[in-house]
């Protein structure tokens, strides 16, 4: 088969390089525009260093785009990472149509924070799709799923590079298999089970001190390292990401720093403590909490998120 690979970053890439290792036909590589001053793409750049055509439109929406992708004679588009809004004009373009990764179980957690919000809301299983996009955001038929657990000290960071990555890029090249033997099903998606979320930014992931530990727990998982669950000391804020969770219940107001060592400061949540390790504080680079209470001057009885 003819294929085109569309998408971005480290992902795009390894999709790129496993679908290329096993001599696949890859005719060109749509790939998104770079922002001024930001790293190069290596999807991109392996694209180049491999010979193939790269092709960075803005927009896919106009015809010459599609004329363009019609050039190539594709038969299957393989969509690895892609942010930019593909058009069903777009997605026909190739005989066989078009298959993307998506880091959920489709129906649930449609959107673009799919990996964060499950953590965050506290579930215990998620997985990956590859579906047949469409003209809906995250809608088209179901080809290929894969279900993970979540464990209790899972990150956004842990989820995706050591399960979800590794296993989406097998999946998707499994989808081209499936596809190319003739037999790739196509199973519609459950509309009333369906979730939708936006970003998880940064004003969604204040942490409430008076909250169970639990749902702070979730929280600085669900935003590590992105966008990074955040408090307040003296009107300067701080990003926690690396913490550790303790039952233990202490008669404190909450939000009370409970105990400090060189390593870490402990906070009073509704019902227990939150131990944190790694913070970012306001204007800083990430550095071990200890340290960051040293600066700040924290000590025993002080109050985060006053």
């Amino acid at each position: 088969m003819r294929l085109i690979v569309n998408g971005q970053q480290a992902f795009g890439k390894s999709v790129l390089d496993g679908l290329l290792d096993r001599s696949e036909e890859v005719v060109g590589v749509y790939c998104a525009p770079e922002r001024p001053g930001a790293r190069p793409d290596p999807l991109k750049e392996t694209a180049l260093e491999r010979g193939l055509p790269v092709f960075q439109p803005s927009s896919y929406r106009k015809e010459e785009v599609c004329e363009q992708m019609a050039s190539l004679k594709p038969d299957l588009c393989v969509m690895a990472y892609v942010t930019l809004f593909v058009p069903e004009q777009a997605l026909t373009v190739p005989t066989q149509g078009t298959i993307q990764f998506h880091p959920s179980l489709l129906p649930r957690h449609r959107g673009p924070s799919s990996i964060n919000w499950p953590i965050i809301w506290g579930e215990t299983q998620t997985g990956l799709s590859i579906f047949w996009p469409d003209d809906g955001l995250d809608e088209g038929p179901i080809l290929i799923q894969k279900t993970i657990d979540i464990g209790d000290e899972d990150t956004v960071g842990s989820l995706y590079f050591n399960q979800l990555y590794p296993m989406g890029v097998a999946a998707t090249l499994e989808g081209v298999d499936l596809v190319r033997a003739g037999n790739a099903p196509r199973i519609e998606q459950n509309p009333g089970e369906a979730t939708y979320e936006g970003w998880c930014r940064r004003d969604l992931v204040k942490i409430n001190w008076h909250m169970p530990l639990q749902t702070v727990w979730n929280l600085v998982r669900g935003a590590n390292p992105q966008p990074g669950a955040w408090s307040t000391f003296e009107g300067e804020t701080v990003n926690i990401y690396d913490a550790r969770k303790i039952p233990e219940a202490l008669s404190v107001q909450p939000g009370q720093v409970t105990a400090l060592d060189d390593e870490s400061v402990t906070v009073a949540t509704a019902d227990g403590q939150l131990r944190l390790l790694k913070v970012r504080p306001q204007g800083g680079k990430k550095i071990g909490a200890g340290e960051w209470a040293a600066e700040a001057g924290i000590a025993k009885g002080a109050r985060l998120g006053v």
